[in-house]
């Protein structure tokens, strides 16, 4: 099978009824309007002057005609499927009598995750077992992690403020160096030596 030579995949055409407007071509770069020849510019060692280019303000770009529905589109044109003559079923392709490793390709954005339990079966009461069983299991293990979780928080709730206190008892940096120094006793106080002998 092959596509038909007439078929016609286009959803959108152009609109043959649709026409280029008459003041539509504009060029992208217009020179310049409010610039001016230097006054220092010299035509024999400079060459002739050109004002510079800018952007057109009225420029629209390339046109392109309006799209319109096909009414000639027959959709996406799809291959047939034909039966494969040298396929032959088998019920128990991936039937093993034991999977020794099970891999996991993932990407996560959280460390932490952990997985175990992992259950190949076809037997659909055996799956509704095991996920009551870990149901109950995963159930007493978040139990018990929060337990841990808020242990954790009062330990660290005792410590904080026992930190706290220990900051609003001790005493103050100034007066720590205050109690450092040993009073200096003015030696103007001293009495003068008045039994110099002169010679």
């Amino acid at each position: 099978a092959s596509k038909p030579e007439d078929w016609d995949g286009r959803e959108k055409i152009d609109d043959p009824e649709d026409s280029k407007p008459e003041d539509w071509d504009k060029p992208e770069h217009i020179a310049d309007p409010d610039a001016t020849k230097p006054e220092d510019w010299d035509d024999d060692m400079d060459g002739e002057w050109e004002p510079p280019m800018i952007d057109n303000p009225e420029y629209k770009g390339e046109w392109k005609p309006k799209q319109i529905d096909n009414p000639e589109y027959k959709g996406k044109w799809v291959h047939p499927e034909i039966d494969n003559p040298e396929y032959t079923p088998d019920g128990e392709i991936y039937a093993f009598d034991d999977f020794g490793v099970i891999g996991f390709d993932l990407w996560q954005v959280k460390a932490g995750t952990i997985f175990d339990s992992v259950l190949v079966t076809e037997d659909e009461n055996m799956v509704k077992e095991m996920a009551s069983a870990w149901k109950t299991q995963s159930e007493g293990e978040k139990k018990m992690k929060d337990a841990q979780d808020e242990e954790k928080r009062k330990e660290e709730e005792e410590e904080r403020k026992k930190q706290e206190a220990e900051e609003a008892n001790a005493p103050d940096d100034e007066d720590a160096e205050d109690d450092d120094h040993e009073p200096v006793e003015d030696d103007d106080d001293e009495p003068q030596d008045a039994g110099h002998d002169e010679l």
